[in-house]
């Protein structure tokens, strides 16, 4: 007998070697498997049980154990088909319970930290902690690290606090040096402006602008970028304002290095008669009394609860107590009608500003009335420096503060002001100025902490006419991510902050926008080393 198989595999046929049974023909049944059936499947599972025992491994090792998705079920139900389950969450749900028990629990007197996971990990080596211990030492080392970059961060704020209200080497050399040399050469001494242009300071059909500082290195940088933006630099009047120490030496500069055909004359404040104790009676207040002197050049430290204030916070307060404040050459400004009682239009300068445009349209601007045109510093792109309402600089616990302002009136910059003196002088700006000043020296400075610009805020309200911000950018003293592409578009960019481009705290991206108005070839800035960094 033999048994042939057709090549589907539906059909068996048997023939018979002795001719009884010459040929018959077996269907087989479909219920049963076919051999080509039992190949493909053999081969199928030959490719799956390698996978499925990598999956297995993979879950085990990764702890799965909470899934949502269909993929995911497969990678839990796999290992318990195969006779693994996985303890893994059992053991992290244990560790979370020691990590809540250790959070509520004081940490063991005595227990020695260890300075690094190095040595964590070498620890439980040699001593066998157990789980508890082993989280109340990680416990431990992330307090003491967290303290130790606290303290540092703090002490950092304190060196940029002093680096910041110091006078770097360079800029005191240069002062001497130009001191020294108004006293040995006549032609530093000489008259600023010459005796025929006299005249011209009172002349209101040109650009007068105000500057008041004791930098003189920041003085010539303000003059210079001013003039050689200007379209008309001939219609330029610059009146330099400094102080009595630095007056010969401020001097000196601007009469060496001319910026012809603009007009510079320089004045000490001693050399303005209207500026008595008499008109100015809260200014003699802040220098003299010693509680506010302490209070500008104290311990800053001392007294501060660091451990619930923020570094933001305490940087801020630092800003705050910069000597510079107690200054009378800070307060000047509130008095520019009475020392310029012939001019009618001015622009008032920081020393701590470039000018990169030509300012000639600002004397175009219709005020509207207004005293002072000013950039609002409540609204724009840069979320930092251009969000600062009334609310960021007074203390509204403070029921004076309370009772009369809004703390969500917008604020405005100091730095590039443009004053009209006619319309300043028919208000009580100034008077309203002294006597919110003396309400603060009263209330031992719990009213407001930073400088000149909250009374500055108060007297000017009502009196302030927005201008477009593209003329006045701010915060390139303290803030490191400013957009150049947005500072080189700026009319005027102030380094307002400690981070001054003079200084070796100032960002280095955003220096060279300052430096290229300084004269480095200049004997005297060679001299006392002001090199280009």
């Amino acid at each position: 007998m033999k048994l042939h198989f057709s090549p589907s595999m539906r059909s068996i046929t048997i023939s018979s070697s002795n001719g009884f049974i010459d040929l018959m023909k077996i269907k087989v049944a479909a219920r049963h498997i076919s051999y080509r059936t039992l190949f493909h499947t053999i081969l199928i599972l030959a490719f799956l049980l390698p996978f499925v025992f990598i999956l297995t491994a993979v879950v085990t090792l990764e702890g799965v154990n909470k899934c949502s998705s269909f993929g995911c079920l497969g990678r839990r139900l796999g290992p318990r088909f195969l006779g693994r389950v996985d303890n893994s969450g059992r053991l992290v749900g244990d560790f979370y319970k020691i990590l809540n028990e250790v959070k509520s629990e004081e940490i063991p007197a005595g227990l020695t930290l260890p300075d690094s996971f190095e040595h964590l990990v070498s620890d439980m080596n040699n001593n066998h902690y157990d789980a508890k211990m082993f989280a109340f030492m990680l416990r431990g080392m992330i307090e003491k690290f967290e303290k130790e970059i606290r303290e540092s961060k703090f002490a950092e704020l304190m060196n940029k606090h002093f680096a910041a209200s110091s006078i770097p080497k360079g800029i005191y050399c240069l002062s001497l040096r130009l001191t020294d040399e108004y006293s040995s050469n006549a032609h530093a001494r000489k008259q600023l402006p010459s005796p025929e242009l006299l005249p011209l300071l009172t002349d209101n059909s040109y650009h007068h602008f105000i500057l008041s500082t004791d930098n003189i290195l920041a003085a010539s940088v303000v003059v210079t970028s001013t003039v050689q933006s200007s379209l008309r630099p001939g219609k330029i009047v610059f009146h330099v304002i400094t102080d009595k120490k630095t007056y010969a030496g401020m001097h000196s500069w601007f009469a060496l290095n001319s910026v012809s055909p603009a007009i510079v004359e320089v004045r000490s404040i001693h050399q303005f008669d209207w500026l008595t104790r008499e008109n100015v009676p809260v200014l003699e207040a802040v220098e003299n009394q010693n509680g506010i002197r302490d209070y500008y050049h104290g311990n800053h430290v001392a007294g501060a609860n660091l451990s619930e204030t923020t570094p933001r916070t305490f940087a801020s307060k630092l800003m705050s107590r910069s000597p510079k404040y107690i200054s009378l050459l800070n307060h000047l400004r509130i008095y520019i009608p009475e020392l310029f009682p012939n001019l009618d239009k001015v622009v008032f300068l920081d020393d701590d500003i470039v000018v990169q445009r030509d300012l000639s349209p600002l004397w175009e601007i219709d005020l509207e009335g207004k005293v002072n045109g000013a950039v609002e510093t409540c609204r724009g792109e840069d979320e930092w420096v251009m969000s600062k309402r009334f609310r960021n600089y007074f203390n509204f616990s403070h029921p004076l503060i309370a009772n009369h302002l809004d703390p969500d009136e917008c604020a405005w910059a100091y730095g590039m002001n443009v004053f009209d003196l006619r319309a300043w002088r028919n208000t009580n700006i100034r008077e309203t100025y002294h006597s919110w000043l003396k309400e603060n020296l009263k209330s031992n400075l719990t009213m407001w902490k930073l400088g000149t610009l909250p009374p500055a805020l108060i007297a000017f309200r009502g009196h302030v006419h927005p201008i477009d911000p593209s003329w006045h950018m701010l915060g390139l003293g303290y803030q490191s991510k400013t957009n150049i592409e947005d500072v080189k578009k700026a009319a005027v960019i102030h380094y307002n902050g400690q981070s001054k481009p003079w200084l070796q705290i100032g960002f280095d991206h955003l220096r060279p926008f300052w430096t290229k108005y300084v004269n480095y070839s200049n004997d005297f800035v060679r001299s006392c080393h002001i090199l280009e960094s």
